[in-house]
């Protein structure tokens, strides 16, 4: 895959992934229990948290260096989820958003500039971007959507 279809395929799994909670109001994006106890707010600033992951280790990458495994560093990738989420906590809605766009435009920019070489095939490199983002975006998308559907069939939300 080249460089544009790369971006093409991020961008629409991105876009995907935005439209699962447009149109929500505040409330319902705070609402708890769309995955676990997280609300659509907490898995859109989990998302940035993988985001920013990549942006932290996808150079580190392309240096021939192998970025720290989460069973050693926080006890497994589900203890540094619950570690980011508690941090996350007390940014405002605003701010998770801004967050969002900021980082999202750091990831193209990285792709961007990225060595052809390393976004072709299966490479270290788009393996870890495959997993910090496009693919990473339609589990939650899915998981809002579903909960949405959820909420409308029992008339509670959008």
């Amino acid at each position: 895959m080249d460089r544009p279809r790369l971006l093409q395929r991020l961008d629409r799994a991105w876009l995907a992934f935005k439209a699962s909670y447009a149109g929500l109001s505040e409330a319902e994006l705070r609402e708890p229990g769309v995955t676990a106890a997280w609300s659509v707010r907490d898995i859109i600033a989990h998302v940035t948290t993988w985001e920013e992951e990549a942006l932290e280790h996808l150079p580190s990458i392309l240096e021939g260096r192998r970025p720290p495994r989460y069973s050693v560093t926080y006890g497994g990738i589900d203890a540094f989820n619950a570690l980011m989420t508690k941090k996350k906590t007390s940014l405002s809605l605003a701010e998770v958003f801004r967050q969002q766009e900021e980082i999202h435009r750091r990831v193209i920019a990285v792709i961007e500039r990225a060595p052809e070489d390393q976004l072709i095939g299966e490479t270290r490199f788009r393996r870890r971007l495959r997993l910090d983002t496009y693919s990473h975006y339609p589990k939650h998308a899915r998981a809002i959507r579903r909960w949405r559907e959820e909420q409308a069939a029992s008339g509670t939300t959008s």
